[in-house]
């Protein structure tokens, strides 16, 4: 019999709050994968210790796509015994790391792994990024990055098979004083790049700059603000996704290309 592989990756600190992955969680909800993958098997790599984000993954998803199955996986043995005993239909929990594990040697069409990589080197980055892809379905999707505590202030690159394709960064509007904060939120393969020369810091410089010159809109709501903001940006040449309806949620989306290290 073939000895199963052990996991990869190291235990994190695990810590986790309710409704803390809102912002990404959404996000995936309205990527088409969601709706178009044959088995619409979801992964939440690296969940903490506590099972809440799994379950509430699976309740956002299941609002999109009701026969959505998700696979809770964490290299903590501890924490797994614990998340099976709060499982619910729809819902499982598995021992492993970024090789993820999954039942039938299934694929993934979704991976999300968020506040994983923020403990390790950025060194370990993109084999940790290839590892997880090669789980994926053609076509499928994962999701890495990080967020505050509380789930304020988030960002993700989203990538596919052949690797990454976008940015994305999520911010609580109302009280925000600069969409810079992001940048001790950032993924990690982009947290130690904001730095001269580098295009991350050009991109939130450009955003600090925009949220200064369209503070007078800011009498009808940061929302508002926030609105002028992302046409500007894409005005100036930035290559912005996505559409009012998604700006209006505090998100930015931007080509991978625009952002990554030089």
């Amino acid at each position: 019999m073939a000895r199963a592989e052990a996991p990869r990756g190291r235990i994190t600190r695990g810590t986790t709050n309710v409704n803390r992955l809102r912002r990404v969680d959404r996000w995936i909800a309205a990527q088409p994968v969601i709706r178009t993958a044959d088995d619409p098997l979801v992964v939440d790599l690296g969940y903490g210790a506590s099972a809440t984000t799994t379950l509430e993954l699976r309740d956002r998803l299941a609002a999109a796509r009701p026969d959505v199955k998700v696979v809770g996986i964490e290299i903590d043995p501890q924490r797994v015994r614990a998340a099976n005993a709060a499982t619910r239909d729809g819902v499982e929990f598995r021992l492993g790391g970024f090789e993820v594990p999954l039942p039938g040697n299934r694929a993934a069409a979704v991976i999300r792994a968020l506040n994983v990589l923020r403990q390790y080197d950025e060194t370990e980055v993109a084999d940790a990024w290839a590892t997880m892809c090669g789980r994926l379905q053609p076509g499928g999707l994962l999701v890495e990055g990080t967020c505050d505590e509380i789930g304020r202030i988030a960002s993700w690159v989203g990538l596919e098979l052949a690797g990454p394709r976008t940015l994305t960064i999520s911010l609580r509007l109302a009280g925000l004083e600069t969409p810079s904060i992001v940048a001790e939120r950032l993924p990690k393969a982009l947290i130690h790049r904001n730095v001269a020369g580098e295009r991350i810091h050009e991109l939130l410089g450009a955003l600090d700059r925009l949220w200064a010159t369209h503070a007078p809109l800011g009498v009808y709501g940061p929302t508002q603000r926030w609105l002028a903001v992302v046409a500007s940006l894409r005005e100036a040449g930035w290559p912005v996704r996505g559409t009012r309806a998604r700006w209006r949620l505090g998100e930015l989306t931007v080509d991978w290309d625009a952002v990554a290290p030089g």
